[in-house]
């Protein structure tokens, strides 16, 4: 069987959960796979060591200024006929089956030469029936027509009845974290405004990634380093806790590590202020709506939580895509459902929350 994989590569969750999926499918004799990417410059990929030879789109992004999404900015700076190009000019003639996490190029490339194609995202779980806040007008019609395939696989923390997905988790609990730092990831946010909000609380350590950050340097009590596959999954492991904007994959390996979690949604992207919420109701996260250094000092103070267990092993799930019977969606989902496990107290919310 041969896949084309597209994977929006605006936010590095994408590229996360591509990952896990690139390694499963590595190890088998019975698929062949190409990864496609677009959403950021080609020379701002990191760590692709696994995707091969992957092909590279400038397709479609978000514009972010100071924690939000600036949506003129993303109006005007987008190339609708380059992305026209790259649609007509990709081939896909030779893949039985085109996967997609949210990206544009390869969706509409298989609509329009009549290839079967695939949501396994995210953003799909939104359209499947997941619970949403602050969805607007204009983010139903990006979730319907930007990168619009036949079959619709979400992939969320609980499946509310529907053909969803739990994520793939690679990294377990370590049995003694250090703990002595707190991690932060705050990437659409400002270097500067960071700062300012982390200064005043000297008496903690900080260790920060942002893409802006060329070169590790050390700021007193704050350690700033540049977006690193290694060192983030090292730094993410040891730490006390993780502040961090509400995208999926990190919230999900956090969970999974039994780290606490302070998320600040990403004004103007309804699928954050989604996560954050949905969350939050599970007793999972606390949220902050701007950068505030006293919400900060309060969460500094809650207790952990128990860590949520996710499949680390999608084999299940391309054992299907192999067999091709996509019709049927329920016994996949419920053998890989079967393999989560959430604490005593989320399984109790999760009885007694109307989703």
């Amino acid at each position: 069987m041969k896949i084309a994989y597209g994977v929006q590569g605006t936010g590095n969750g994408h590229i996360t959960r591509a990952r896990i999926m690139a390694k499963a499918l590595a190890q088998r004799s019975d698929v062949d796979v190409d990864f496609f990417f677009s959403g950021r410059e080609p020379d701002r990929y990191f760590d692709m060591q696994c995707f091969g030879d992957y092909r590279t789109f400038t397709g479609l992004s978000f514009i972010t200024e100071h924690g939000k999404v600036n949506q003129w900015a993303t109006l005007t700076q987008a190339k609708p006929a380059e992305l026209v190009r790259d649609i007509r000019g990709l081939d896909l003639s030779q893949y039985d089956l085109v996967l997609n996490d949210f990206e544009p190029v390869t969706a509409w490339a298989a609509r329009r030469q009549g290839i079967p194609s695939m949501s396994i995202s995210h953003q799909a779980a939104f359209a499947q029936g997941a619970p949403k806040q602050g969805a607007g007008l204009i983010d139903r019609f990006i979730m319907q027509y930007f990168a619009p395939t036949d079959i619709q696989m979400g992939v969320h923390w609980f499946h509310f009845g529907q053909s969803i997905l739990p994520p793939f988790i690679h990294e377990k609990p370590l049995a003694k974290p250090s703990g002595e730092h707190t991690l932060v990831y705050l990437p659409f946010e400002a270097i500067e405004d960071v700062r300012l909000m982390l200064e005043p609380l000297s008496e903690r350590s900080f260790v920060c990634f942002h893409p802006a950050i060329t070169a590790p340097q050390v700021d007193g009590h704050i350690h700033w380093y540049p977006t690193s596959l290694a060192e983030f999954k090292l730094a993410l492991q040891h730490c006390n806790g993780v502040i961090a904007n509400a995208g999926f994959e990190l919230s999900s390996e956090s969970l999974q590590l039994g780290k606490k979690l302070l998320l600040k949604p990403l004004s103007g992207q309804f699928e954050q202020l989604s996560n954050a919420q949905t969350l939050s109701q599970l007793g999972l996260c606390h949220i902050m709506f701007r950068l505030d250094t006293d919400s900060i000092e309060e969460w500094l103070d809650v207790a952990d939580i128990e860590p949520v267990v996710f499949p680390d092993n999608p084999d299940i799930l391309i054992d299907w895509l192999v067999k091709r019977n996509w019709a049927d969606t329920t016994q996949v989902c419920e053998q890989l459902w079967k393999q989560v496990k959430f604490p005593d107290q989320t399984r109790q919310k999760l009885m007694t929350l109307a989703f």
